[in-house]
C-alpha cells in the first residue's frame, strides 16, 4: 500500500522579526545560539526572573467585603439621620467613647495596635510576591516563564541520589535556598559513596535550571547495627 502524498501547500514555520521592547533585537536572535560548553542557551534576562506573584484572592476578597459592608452600613445610617431618624446605637456609642476616652487608655491603644498590625499585614501582602512553593527556573526566552514546585525539585534530587551505587535510602527536604539531603548507605565505602553522591547531586541541581541554585546540605550515615 502506497503512502498518501504529502501536502505541498502546507505553510512553513516563520520566525517573527518583531523586536522585543528595550532590547532592540528580534526574539530568537541570540536565544537559539548553540551553547559552547554543553549548557542550555540562556536569554539575557535569564538571571532577572523573579518569583511568581500570588493573586491574593482571599485577602483581597476579605478586604473588599469588609470595606463594602462598612461603607454600606455607614451610608445607610447617614441617610437615615438626614431623613429625621436617630443615628444607630453603634455610631452614637462610638462617638461618645471617642469623646470621653483618653489616647493612653488601654482599649484605645489596643485598637490602634490592631489597626496598625492589620495595615502592616496588608502592606506586606502587597509588596511580597508570595507563592513560596514555586521555585523560578531560568528563562530560555523572554516570553517564557516556568517554575518547579518544591516537591518536584526534591523528588528529582531524591531520584538522582538513589541512583548512586551504595545508597539504600534518601530523603530530601527542599527549601528556597537550600536542599537538605539525608542518605543511608550500605555495602560501599562511605567515602566513595559521598564522592559519587556529591557529584550526582551537583549535576542534578544544575539540570534543574533554577534561577537561584540551592545550596546542598548532605548528611550520609551507615545502615546501623542490627539487634
Amino acid at each position: 500500500m502506497s503512502e498518501p502524498p504529502q501536502d505541498a501547500t502546507r505553510p512553513m514555520p516563520v520566525v517573527d522579526t518583531e523586536k522585543h521592547p528595550g532590547t532592540g533585537k528580534p526574539p530568537g536572535t541570540d536565544q537559539h545560539r548553540p551553547p559552547a560548553d554543553g549548557q542550555p542557551a540562556l536569554s539575557p534576562d535569564a538571571h532577572g526572573s523573579g518569583r511568581f506573584w500570588s493573586a491574593r484572592r482571599v485577602p483581597a476578597a476579605i478586604v473588599a467585603l469588609l470595606t463594602l459592608g462598612g461603607a454600606g452600613l455607614l451610608l445607610y445610617d447617614i441617610v437615615a439621620v438626614r431623613t429625621g431618624h436617630p443615628a444607630m446605637y453603634w455610631r452614637r456609642e462610638l462617638a461618645r467613647q471617642l469623646a470621653e476616652r483618653h489616647l493612653d487608655d488601654i482599649p484605645v491603644l489596643a485598637g490602634a495596635a490592631f489597626v496598625t498590625a492589620l495595615g502592616l499585614w496588608l502592606i506586606l501582602l502587597a509588596i511580597t510576591p508570595g507563592l513560596r512553593n514555586l521555585l523560578p527556573m531560568l528563562r530560555p526566552r523572554y516570553d517564557v516563564r516556568a517554575a518547579l514546585t518544591r516537591d518536584a525539585a526534591a523528588q528529582v534530587l531524591r531520584d538522582r541520589a538513589v541512583e548512586v551505587s551504595g545508597v539504600r535510602e534518601a530523603r530530601v527536604r527542599m527549601r528556597r535556598r537550600r536542599a537538605d539531603v539525608r542518605v543511608i548507605s550500605h555495602f560501599r565505602d562511605p567515602a566513595e559513596v559521598r564522592g559519587d553522591l556529591d557529584a550526582a547531586l551537583a549535576r542534578a541541581v544544575t539540570d534543574l535550571g533554577m534561577v537561584r541554585r540551592p545550596k546542598l546540605s548532605v548528611r550520609l550515615r551507615g545502615p546501623g547495627k542490627k539487634g
